[in-house]
């Protein structure tokens, strides 16, 4: 029950379709896809968001409703409108959200029908809701935080759907966030903005990036305190929670990635920024050469540092030392001794985790991806089959 009662937030859903509701009316931040082809719903839920508050959610699942042309727009409206009216609620007040295969239409009659069941069963929490989103997924996922605010106990929940499709641009993913703090509109889209950067940015399956992606932050101030602001003392506890909640999801869909049997975690400290530390674990992550050893239990380490050399970012590879989980394995420019064997037993879990450490500056940040299996491709092989 992540994003659930305890925000003012309701939901609901069934077999591709779910809706999550506010209580309260909200202000709202978005991120969307960097893709230069967004799906029809993304520029629905775009002009919701700046047209004032969102406090609702239409999603469904199976069809992405991408590539539709101005029939698809059409469509994406419907959704809204339909959504708005059994909700009692204005047009502008309801975001959109599709997921799954590109260039096919929505069959209109079966979504209005499962709007208004889905109105008709919304109770407390989102469970039905996370579920009703999953395409490939293999599990629901769903974060909550709790922190205290000016005196006031603020919830932050989250839910989101990912597992295939995904890269450091928000990629095929959906996040929904809801939270019961009163916050400025500035404030709440800056801190979704950087958010985003250092979490869902971060996470890559298999380098593509979808049309569809979205993250959506709503806060309805149901918990009574002052509206937060950038310059708030409390600021950075707030925003600390939404990162956690963010981070939580963007663990979770990596490691659902489709295929995936360990969720790999990439560190890299000692850099001369965070931007160029991010550079560096993106890179290493999205490495299908490293995903591929990681599959196989081989602690290559020569792909990792060559990883690490292509991406852009300006270092001393002399400085570098890289470790497969404890075992350090390479510095000053050369392997250093270790057992083979015990590198690779640190590839054999469910987490693994790679560090890089340089010497460049006292930057560090972390990237999310997953193994690659020969289970990826079958899966994506007969995707519309």
């Amino acid at each position: 029950m992540a994003v659930g009662v305890e925000c003012g937030v309701r939901g609901a859903g069934g077999r591709d379709l779910g809706l999550l509701y506010s209580e309260f009316p909200c202000e709202t931040a978005a991120v969307f896809t960097r893709n230069a082809l967004k799906g029809a719903p993304l520029l629905v839920t775009r002009e919701a968001v700046e047209a004032g508050g969102v406090r609702a959610v239409v999603a469904n699942s199976g069809i992405a409703n991408a590539a539709t042309g101005h029939g698809g727009i059409e469509d994406a409206y419907a959704m809204q409108a339909v959504a708005a009216e059994t909700l009692d609620l204005e047009a502008e007040e309801v975001a959109v959200a599709s997921t799954g295969v590109i260039g096919v239409r929505l069959p209109m009659d079966r979504i209005s029908a499962g709007i208004r069941t889905a109105a008709g069963e919304i109770g407390e929490g989102s469970s039905g809701f996370a579920e009703s989103i999953m395409t490939t997924d293999t599990r629901v996922k769903e974060a909550v935080v709790r922190v205290e605010v000016g005196g006031r106990t603020v919830t932050v929940g989250g839910t989101a759907k990912g597992s295939g499709m995904i890269h450091p641009n928000m990629g095929t993913m959906l996040a929904f966030l809801a939270t019961d703090a009163a916050v400025q509109k500035d404030c709440l889209q800056a801190t979704l903005g950087r958010v985003t950067d250092r979490t869902f940015n971060r996470v890559t399956v298999d380098g593509d990036t979808s049309p569809s992606d979205m993250a959506l932050l709503m806060a309805n101030g149901a918990a009574g305190n002052e509206p937060i602001t950038l310059e708030s003392e409390d600021y950075p506890v707030f925003a600390g929670a939404v990162e956690g909640v963010a981070r939580e999801l963007a663990k979770e869909i990596a490691r659902d990635g489709e295929g995936a049997t360990s969720l790999v975690e990439v560190v890299v400290d000692g850099a001369a920024g965070e931007e160029e530390a991010a550079a560096l674990a993106k890179s290493i992550v999205g490495s299908n050469l490293v995903k591929a050893a990681v599959f196989g239990e081989d602690a290559n380490w020569g792909r990792v540092i060559t990883a690490m050399g292509y991406s852009g970012v300006d270092f001393d590879p002399e400085g570098v030392e890289l470790w497969f989980g404890p075992i350090k394995v390479f510095s000053s420019g050369e392997p250093i001794p270790h057992e083979e064997a015990e590198a690779n037993a640190t590839l054999t879990g469910s987490q693994v985790r790679i560090t890089a450490r340089l010497g460049e500056g006292d930057a560090s940040a972390t990237a999310w991806g997953c193994d690659l299996s020969y289970e990826y491709v079958r899966i994506n092989g007969s995707y519309r089959s």
